[in-house]
C-alpha cells in the first residue's frame, strides 16, 4: 500500500504537493469529547513556516493558517475523522522551469521518475519538506490529547550541532528560550547565526544533528517485536525529509561501550542507575526519559555547480537557484517533536485498549 499513512490506533495520513493548491491531513482514531486549542496548532506551525525575518530559512511566504473541515464540533472532537487543509499561497512554479528535464542532485526527482514514470518538479512536489507541515499540526493535536492523562509531559528538541558547530557543553532536554536556530544554549546562538550566514553567503549548506526528549511518561508503552516503541520512533523520524541517521541512548556510542545495560535500584525514581538505553528497553518505555538523537543531511538545493544528468542522459553541470534552507535542521525541531508526539499518542491509545487504565507502578 502507498505509504501516506502512519500509527495505527492514531494515525495521520497526509497529501499535497509543494506547489499544489494546497496540503493536509487526515487524523483518524482521534478520541471524542476532546477540547482542542486551535490556537497553540497554529502556533506550532508558526515555529515551522518559511519566511522568518532572520533570513536563516527559506524566503518563501507562507501563512501556513490551519482550516479544520471536519472531526470538530464547537471546539471539541467528535471522534471521527479530524481533516484539515492548509493553503500553498506563495508558489513560484516558474522558478523550477529550468529543472524540468534535470535530475537535481540530492532531490527524488531521479528515484521518483524511476518508480512513477515521472515527477512533479516544482519545488519537489510531494518530496518536498513543505508536506511537514501536516505532522507538526497533527503532532500538536496529539500531544494535547497526551497532556490531558500526562499533565507534566514535556516533548522537547532542540538543535545540538550545526555543521562542524556544536555546544559547549550537553543538553539534557531542559526547555530553552526560543530562537531562531532552536539552540538551547544562549552563549552560542550568535556565533551559530554569524556562522550560518558565512555558509549562506558562500551558497553553500550545512547538515544539524537534532536531539529530542521526552520526559515524563510512564513505564509501559510499546509494543514486543515488530512495533517497538523505538522501533516506531525510528522509523517516524527517518521518514522526516533529509534524515539519514536516527540514535536512541547511546546509539552507535554503545559499540565501544564496555557494557551496554542499565542496571537498576529501588533507591531511584526510575529504579534505574543510568540511561544508556534512552528510556526504552524491550521495546517498551521504562519510564526514564526518552533520548534520540536526529541527523539531518545539508540542503541538497545550492548555488555550487554540481554533476548531474538530464532526463535523456546527457551530462549536465547544474546549480540551483531559489528559495532555499542553509540548514534544513532549524525548521525541523518542530517536526521531530510533532512526529515523537504521534508516536506516542499511538502507542498510548494501543495501550489503553490492551491494558486498561492504570498504569503498574
Amino acid at each position: 500500500m502507498p505509504g501516506n499513512t502512519i500509527g495505527q490506533a492514531f494515525t495521520l495520513t497526509s497529501w499535497g504537493e509543494s506547489h499544489g493548491a494546497a496540503i493536509g491531513g487526515v487524523l483518524d482514531g482521534v478520541p471524542p469529547g476532546i477540547s482542542l486549542d486551535i490556537n497553540k496548532v497554529q502556533k506550532a506551525l508558526d515555529r515551522r513556516k518559511p519566511g522568518g525575518q532572520h533570513g536563516l530559512t527559506s524566503a518563501r511566504q507562507e501563512s501556513d493558517q490551519i482550516h479544520i473541515l471536519s472531526g470538530l464540533y464547537d471546539g471539541k472532537t467528535l471522534g471521527t475523522p479530524l481533516s484539515f487543509l492548509i493553503y500553498n499561497k506563495d508558489q513560484r512554479s516558474g522558478d523550477y522551469d529550468a529543472f524540468k528535464n534535470i535530475y537535481r542532485p540530492g532531490h527524488a526527482d531521479y528515484s521518483y521518475t524511476m518508480k512513477y514514470g515521472h515527477v512533479d518538479h516544482r519545488g519537489g512536489g510531494r518530496a518536498s519538506a513543505r508536506e511537514t507541515a501536516t505532522r507538526v499540526a497533527a503532532g500538536e493535536i496529539a500531544r494535547q490529547i497526551l497532556q490531558l492523562s500526562f499533565p507534566t509531559l514535556q516533548i522537547t528538541a532542540a538543535v545540538i550541532q550545526m555543521g562542524t558547530q556544536k555546544l559547549n557543553a550537553s543538553w539534557s532536554g531542559h526547555s530553552y528560550r526560543e530562537n531562531p536556530l532552536f539552540c538551547p544554549e544562549e552563549e552560542t546562538i550568535q556565533s551559530w547565526i554569524a556562522y550560518l550566514n558565512d555558509i549562506k553567503s558562500q551558497g553553500r549548506s550545512v547538515g544539524a544533528l537534532i536531539e529530542v526528549y521526552v520526559k515524563n511518561l510512564p513505564a509501559g508503552l510499546g509494543e514486543p517485536v515488530y512495533d517497538k516503541l523505538d522501533a516506531d520512533l525510528a522509523k517516524a523520524l527517518m521518514s522526516i525529509n533529509a534524515v539519514k541517521g536516527v540514535e536512541i541512548g547511546d546509539g552507535f556510542g554503545c559499540i565501544a561501550a564496555e557494557n551496554g545495560y542499565d542496571e537498576l535500584s529501588a533507591g531511584t525514581p526510575s529504579k534505574h542507575l543510568t540511561n544508556k538505553a534512552g528510556g526504552i528497553v524491550g521495546g517498551i518505555s521504562t519510564g526514564q526519559d526518552i533520548i534520540c538523537r536526529v541527523a539531518l543531511k545539508p540542503t541538497s538545493s545550492t548555488l555550487q555547480s554540481r554533476k548531474t544528468l538530464t532526463k535523456d542522459e546527457i551530462p549536465v553541470d547544474v546549480s540551483i537557484t531559489g528559495r532555499h534552507d542553509p540548514c534544513v535542521g532549524i525548521r525541523a525541531v518542530p517536526i521531530v517533536e510533532g512526529m515523537v508526539s504521534l508516536i506516542i499518542m499511538d502507542h498510548f491509545l494501543r495501550w489503553q485498549g490492551q491494558c486498561g487504565t492504570t498504569f503498574r507502578k
